[in-house]
């Protein structure tokens, strides 16, 4: 029997390893030609489509007032970014437009204003993003108007009958497309110019007309909130309920607003309220306060027995103190620029209402 040495011996082991060992390093010199021969049999891999799709970015609305920016934020939710220019609280017939708000305007893919110049500063603005292209929806067009001779007419006894304010008055057709016919008198692009009263919001059917109008308009842009405009109205159809039983309270001889300027006609004209007179005989708070007016206004005071002086932003403080001294009448602030911290235009409603039952219920 021929014998091995040592070293064939471990020649003979060693070698079958190094071939094992050889094979192994050589099989790295290659993929795998499939997922399962490269994975665990316990690991299952898939190769399912990855959705590539970009999601869209919600659409930028921008607002011009707090109390309409509020209205829109309840409108579209989250659907939409809504940026309101003029900052909650400030006069906007006094505010004026930086650099960073006209370029804000001229990339909205809507820009939701007042209108009938409330924003004195910004209709040069909103003029020239219209003619370049820009969605520019006026509230005031989806309204019926007061201007300054149904505001004269308010202070007769006869304005303020039943007549004026029953179901008639507020009815789908008072705030309908017929309103706003031949008659009206509208720029190139369709929509009234400076011919009424602007302060429609201190009315909330008024509102109710806009938000129905408005929901067409975000439509237009892709933005559905046609779920959310019937709550909102049905919202503002509700507040105007408590409003009047809240108003019920006060007897016709102290339905009497003497205001800063004519910021109060709508609210007085739905309500049942009889306007005496303004310390500034305008639509805007920018105007001159006159010595013939207030020596009117005075007189009026003193035959209507007017208790309260309804200031608000823009009312000369001085010369309200003044003629408050002279007729034995109050100052009392009205918010009629400003949202509660809600951020809800029901809010402001209530806040508004109350605040004038609380000063015509006082007594001297």
């Amino acid at each position: 029997m021929r014998r091995l040495s040592s070293s064939t011996r471990a020649f003979r082991f060693v070698a079958p390893v190094l071939v094992l060992v050889a094979s192994a390093c050589g099989s790295g010199d290659s993929a795998p030609t499939t997922a399962a021969e490269a994975t665990p049999d316990s690991v299952v891999m898939t190769s399912e489509p990855v959705d590539t799709t970009a999601v869209p970015e919600p659409s930028t609305i921008v607002v011009t007032t707090s109390i309409l920016g509020a209205v829109v934020s309840d409108m579209v939710g989250e659907a939409s970014d809504v940026v309101v220019l003029i900052p909650n609280g400030l006069d906007p017939h006094d505010w004026e437009p930086s650099a960073k708000d006209v370029e804000a305007i001229n990339k909205a893919d809507l820009v939701v204003a007042n209108g009938l110049d409330l924003e004195e500063k910004l209709i040069d603005t909103l003029e020239a993003a219209e003619g370049a292209g820009v969605r520019v929806f006026h509230a005031t067009d989806h309204i019926v108007a007061l201007d300054g001779e149904d505001h004269d007419e308010a202070h007769g006894d006869e304005a303020h009958g039943d007549e004026a304010h029953g179901d008639e008055a507020h009815g789908d057709e008072a705030h309908g497309d017929e309103a706003h016919g031949d008659e009206a008198k509208t720029d190139d692009h369709g929509h009234d110019h400076a011919e009424g009263d602007p302060h429609f919001w201190t009315d909330p059917l008024a509102m109710a007309a806009v938000v129905a109008a408005l929901g067409d308009e975000l439509a237009a842009i892709g933005v559905d909130v046609s779920d959310r405009v019937d709550r909102v109205i049905t919202d503002l159809n509700d507040v105007d309920g408590v409003i009047t039983q809240l108003l019920s309270s006060l007897p016709d001889d102290r339905r009497l607003l003497v205001t800063g300027h004519d910021s109060l006609g709508y609210f007085a004209e739905h309500y049942g309220f009889t306007l005496i007179g303004s310390i500034i005989p305008s639509l805007s708070s920018a105007a001159e306060v006159t010595a013939k007016n207030l020596a009117e206004l005075k007189e009026a005071i003193g035959k209507t027995g007017a208790s309260v002086i309804f200031t608000e932003l823009g009312t000369p403080t001085d010369v309200a103190d003044a003629l408050a001294d002279e007729t034995g009448t109050r100052v009392v602030e009205l918010a009629t620029h400003l949202v509660p911290d809600d951020n809800l235009y029901r809010s402001f409603l209530l806040n508004l209402a109350s605040d004038i039952v609380a000063a015509l219920s006082a007594t001297s």
